[in-house]
């Protein structure tokens, strides 16, 4: 508070670093999720292989759904983390604006990112708080109600589409269940390489490394 009562205004500078905290901190959650998905998926993989080789293919088919579930997941989170990033080099190109005019740019494709965003259930708090701060300082309009409601279940995948399962079989199987991948559509996309997974460092989001950089006051 202020003189008189009055709430003091943010410093743009200030908000600007803040809103790449929070963005750093997501994205790191949103890494160790990965990590963490992709474990489970390691478990319903040999689980799986185990079901062939008894020959239990109901088994099976409910462990490759399984798998097909995390598999998306892990796609639908990494292209959460390429939006993260996308609106960190917004918030750099802000501070460059600030310098110059002294406030905030309102910015158009922050917004279709941060709508992008607000959809993901596992960092949709953070986004729609960030959004209705970044509302007030004029760098995106206000979003409409039914795109900041998070996705509902024609999102989640109840019934993997079958000639998913089927190619996750043949995969895992070796061939021995599922059809070969050309006999059916190639629309799963393919895992991502495990990517080296670095020991969790605690939440510091000090300037020093190269992402804290990304925002630092110049």
């Amino acid at each position: 508070m202020g003189l008189f009562g009055k709430s003091r205004q943010a410093d743009p500078k200030e908000q600007v670093n803040e809103w790449c905290k929070k963005l750093r901190k997501e994205g790191n959650q949103l890494e160790r999720q990965i990590n963490a998905i992709r474990r489970e998926e390691a478990k319903v993989t040999k689980s799986l292989k185990e079901a062939a080789k008894k020959g239990d293919k109901d088994v099976c088919l409910i462990l490759a759904k399984e798998v097909v579930n995390s598999r998306k997941s892990v796609n639908k989170i990494y292209a959460a983390k390429a939006n993260l990033n996308s609106v960190q080099l917004q918030m750099k190109g802000q501070l460059a604006t600030i310098k110059v005019a002294g406030a905030m740019a309102s910015s158009t494709e922050v917004m279709v990112t941060m709508q992008q965003l607000v959809k993901l259930p596992e960092i949709q708090k953070t986004m729609m708080e960030m959004s209705r701060e970044m509302m007030k300082a004029g760098i995106i309009e206000e979003m409409m109600e039914d795109v900041m409601e998070p996705l509902g279940e024609q999102d989640e995948l109840e019934e993997a589409a079958q000639e998913e399962v089927d190619k996750i079989l043949f995969e895992l199987t070796a061939g021995k269940l599922g059809e070969a991948p050309e006999a059916v559509k190639d629309t799963l996309p393919a895992p991502v390489a495990a990517a080296k997974v670095e020991p969790e460092e605690e939440e510091s989001d000090g300037e020093d490394g190269p992402r804290g950089r990304m925002c630092a006051q110049s």
